[in-house]
Formats: structure tokens, C-alpha cells, sequence
């Protein structure tokens, strides 16, 4: 969530300022009902003088009830607006969860990127062929899997460790110093292509996974793959026991 304290300090002043009083009755009916109990509410609105301090307090009048009913009515639409799609959703979405902290599942066939490596790896950075990926994510953080071959996983697909740095044996990717700034409004497509970027055009460092993320040492697999353009080797690949179906659950 961005921090906008310093937006407010520089360009915002307070105007308006409302008190909630409450008043809690109880009723008895009855000797052979239960007590009623009813809550009521008084709002009570004051406006901010020059010296910053209440003043010509009021019960909230209609047009204040207006304002604050559209100004509720905004939040709830940019609530409702976090993980949904511009339109028909696209074929790379597996799973989207849109409650408070929910999360997308989606996926990427083999392609070619450009990826970044420290220059104390040795290994040039350039444009590689990638496998298939899952990617999972909330607002706040990613994780991602290799899929072998081409094709649209299903719920009993097996997920394969990500071939990368940078990325724990769970799936969980270190975003090192990489900034996230995804708000709890963004839509579905921005969402995905925002995650994407940061994985992508981040500096892949060291292995948090012992280098046992492949077959292979994984970092020299890498080294080995600089420069050649060649497809990644599928046989690379080592299973975590995980399927489609246990990520979206």
C-alpha cells in the first residue's frame, strides 16, 4: 500500500471532522421474553478552524450524509475492483482469489527473456529460454514453478522446482531490494504483468536453495546456458510433489 502521510502533510488540510456517540437501551418485554437490546447512533459533525481545532459542532446534516455516503460508495467499488479482469479473462489464468488478501494463479509457456545476473556469478546476462512457469501471488509476495512442456495445466499437473536463484525450496521468491508497490486495486491483468516484471528485471544473486534447484549445480547451468540461446533442458527439472491442484487450495 503506498504510504501518502507526506501527500497529506504537503497538500491536504483537515476540513471536517464527525463524532460517533452511541446509546445502548435495553427493554424488558416480558417474564416470558428475553430483553431487547437496541443500539443508537448520533453522528455529530464539527468543522476545522483556522487553528486547526473543532469548531460549530452540528448534527450531521443531509448533505454531509451525501458526501460521506459517496465517499463510502467509492471505497467499496475500489475494493471490489482488486484481481478483477478488464473483460473475458485470459487462457494463462488458472485461479483467481479476489477476497482481501487474495491471490492469482496463472501461467507462462517456454519463452525467451532477458535475465539479470550480479556480476560476481560469472554468468552474463542476456536473454535465455526459459521453461513453462506457475506463478502464484498476492499483493505482497510471489511464488513460482516449472512446468514441463507446453501445455495448459490441469488441477493434476506435477510442478517442478523453479530452475532459478534467488528462490526457496517452497517456491517462494527473494525479492532482494525490489520495490512492491501493488495496491489492493489492481486489476487482473496489470496484476500478473506487474509480477512478471519485477521477477524478470530483478538481479538474480546467489541460491538460497543450495544450487539443488536442478539436476544440475544450478548456478553453473546457468553459466553454461549464457550465450547459447539454446532451449532449457527439460531434463533439468526435478519434481517438488506438488500438483496444480495443492497451489490453488
Amino acid at each position: 500500500m503506498k504510504n501518502i502521510t507526506q501527500q497529506f502533510n504537503s497538500g491536504f488540510e483537515p476540513f471536517k471532522a464527525l463524532l460517533i456517540y452511541k446509546n445502548e437501551k435495553e427493554e424488558k418485554l416480558n417474564e416470558y421474553h428475553c430483553n431487547q437490546r437496541e443500539t443508537q447512533l448520533y453522528v455529530e459533525s464539527y468543522d476545522i478552524g483556522r487553528n486547526g481545532k473543532p469548531i460549530n459542532a452540528h448534527p450531521l446534516t443531509v448533505k454531509e450524509m451525501i458526501g460521506l455516503g459517496d465517499l463510502l460508495q467509492t471505497a467499496k467499488e475500489m475494493q471490489g475492483s482488486y484481481l478483477k479482469s478488464k473483460g473475458l479473462l485470459l487462457s494463462k489464468v488458472l485461479y483467481v482469489n479476489q477476497q482481501a488478501n487474495g491471490h492469482a494463479v496463472w501461467y507462462t509457456p517456454p519463452q525467451a527473456v532477458h535475465l539479470f545476473f550480479i556480476d560476481g556469478l560469472n554468468i552474463p546476462s542476456g536473454k535465455f529460454h526459459i521453461p513453462a512457469m506457475l506463478w502464484k501471488a498476492n499483493a505482497e509476495n510471489l511464488a513460482v514453478y516449472a512446468l514441463k512442456g507446453k501445455a495448459r495445466p490441469t488441477e493434476n499437473t506435477p510442478l517442478y522446482h523453479a530452475p532459478y536463484l534467488n528462490v526457496y525450496a517452497g517456491g517462494q521468491v527473494c525479492m532482494g531490494t525490489v520495490r512492491i508497490n501493488i495496491t489492493k486495486t489492481e486489476c487482473l491483468e496489470d496484476f500478473m504483468t506487474t509480477w512478471e516484471q519485477y521477477f524478470f528485471n530483478s538481479n538474480f544473486s546467489h541460491s538460497i536453495n543450495g544450487n539443488n534447484s536442478t539436476k544440475s549445480d544450478t548456478t553453473n547451468l546457468w553459466r553454461s546456458l549464457a550465450g547459447t540461446h539454446a532451449d532449457f533442458p527439460q531434463g533439468e527439472l526435478l519434481k517438488n510433489g506438488r500438483t496444480l491442484k495443492t497451489i490453488i487450495q
